[in-house]
């Protein structure tokens, strides 16, 4: 599709190469990754950098394991960039759904681009508290912890109390601020979706070392090469499947009528399709699933020892049913929820629709359209949601049994996958309508001459 609408590779080489805007763009974005990464390395003050490289391996595990995947290891090094941006995904959803719920954010939220800025702003004040909150529960919880190394028992903290959590908090307060504005400055400056762009380089950047210890494991003889095996198959057929469902369209017909334009001439009498996408909720389902999962593990750090603490550190942990009945729950649930009420809005598709004069057939405009859209959503939904909790679970209950990296979990290859076919989807359309804007100037210079000549 790409070459049919762009031409041969010289023309899409061309293209690229006088695409300044999109150079500049993709290097922006780029760079960006660049001082991500160098901040998942810079540790928190107060720790001992000894005691906690023999502890990292406990960070990696169980429901920390997956936080560490989506922070680009950040949180096993105990890291200023630790909680990534978890606490700006959990305040985004706790405003969707107020704007859902509560009456002034929802005419807010209608006022258009002011109304989008306040809850914008609200957003972030509220990302600050969140980040600070969690950011003294993980201080609590490190400062607690120790290792034996040889005969001796070594904190992890090197001078506890509360100036180190209040240091602590405001430090990985600081660094998810940060990357809070370094996400939005992706979305304006750079390709879009900077969020899930930072989360997709923390996955990808720590994916060799987890093939490397997939290798390790099969040379130590803890996983057999059958299980290897086994483990590569299942990867390529996860990635297979998400590339086909999330390529996968639903077409609805649309008809415009002929209209006159003139004396003897008639315009109009199109027919078209509108591609509806079978996961149109993208990859945000599982994200904010995996950011809700944090509320339980940060109320549990404030006392780590405690029955009940132990007891969500157990129940919580991939591959055990409270993890997997809560998880698959918060998947299912915002997929809908995104999907009807941000990916699709099927009234604002409607009355776009009876505007342009465009109807579907057998369908009345308006009201009736609104609802045929609707059925039509909530059954492509069931798809998406059934899909991707199953890409999720499945993989998780096998890396829970085989005790391979989280990086080879269905979430990290849905992310993975999704904002990658979702990049090129975004260049190839720019490159397309930098095609088109040449080809336009090539008929008004044109134009210019002959009337020139004239």
């Amino acid at each position: 599709m790409f070459g049919a609408a762009l031409g041969n590779q010289q023309d899409i080489a061309a293209l690229v190469t006088r695409a300044k805007e999109l150079q500049t763009r993709v290097l922006f974005v780029l760079g960006v990754l660049l001082v991500y990464r160098l901040g998942t390395h810079i540790p928190l003050p107060g720790i001992d950098a000894h005691a906690l490289l023999a502890y990292e391996g406990q960070l990696s595990e169980g429901l920390f394991g997956m936080f560490n995947v989506f922070s680009g290891g950040a949180f096993s090094r105990m890291a200023v960039f630790a909680l990534s941006v978890f606490p700006y995904i959990t305040a985004s959803i706790i405003m969707q759904l107020m704007s859902a719920t509560y009456p002034a954010l929802a005419e807010m939220k209608k006022e258009g681009e002011s109304g989008r800025r306040k809850i914008t702003q609200y957003t972030r004040y509220f990302t600050v508290l969140l980040a600070f909150g969690q950011g003294f529960g993980l201080a609590s919880g490190i400062e607690s912890q120790s290792v034996t190394i040889g005969q001796d028992v070594m904190p992890l903290v090197i001078d506890g109390g509360l100036m180190f959590r209040l240091q602590t908090a405001m430090a990985i307060t600081a660094g998810t601020v940060f990357l809070m504005w370094l996400g939005e400055q992706i979305n304006v400056r750079g390709i879009g979706q900077g969020i899930s762009v930072l989360i997709f380089a923390g996955i990808v950047a720590e994916f060799p070392s987890a093939i490397y210890q997939v290798g390790q494991l099969a040379g130590s003889g803890s996983i057999g090469g059958f299980a290897v095996l086994a483990l590569a198959a299942m990867v390529l057929g996860v990635v297979a499947f998400i590339v086909f469902i999330e390529t996968a369209q639903r077409r609805v017909q649309v008809q415009y009528p002929k209209r006159q334009v003139g004396p003897n001439q008639m315009a109009g009498g199109e027919t078209s399709h509108m591609p509806l996408k079978i996961n149109m909720a993208g990859v945000i389902p599982p994200i904010f699933a995996s950011a809700l999962l944090m509320a339980p593990v940060t109320l549990a750090s404030f006392n780590p020892n405690a029955e009940w603490a132990q007891f969500i550190g157990e129940w919580f942990s991939p591959g055990r049913p409270g993890y997997s009945i809560f998880f698959g729950v918060m998947i299912v649930f915002f997929c809908f929820f995104y999907t009807a009420t941000v990916a699709f809005n099927t009234e604002e598709t409607a009355d776009n629709l009876k505007k342009n004069g465009g109807f579907i057939p057998g369908v009345r405009p308006g009201a009736a359209t609104a609802d045929f859209l609707d059925r039509l959503a909530t059954r492509i939904t069931v798809i998406g949601a059934a899909y991707l909790a199953f890409v999720c679970l499945l993989p998780e209950a096998i890396h829970a049994k085989l005790s391979i990296p989280f990086y080879f979990g269905g979430t990290s290859l849905l992310i993975m996958v999704t904002v990658t076919i979702d990049t090129i989807t975004r260049v190839q359309s720019y490159l397309i309508a930098q095609r088109y804007e040449s080809l336009l100037g090539k008929t008004a210079l044109r134009g210019r001459g002959r009337r020139n000549k004239k």
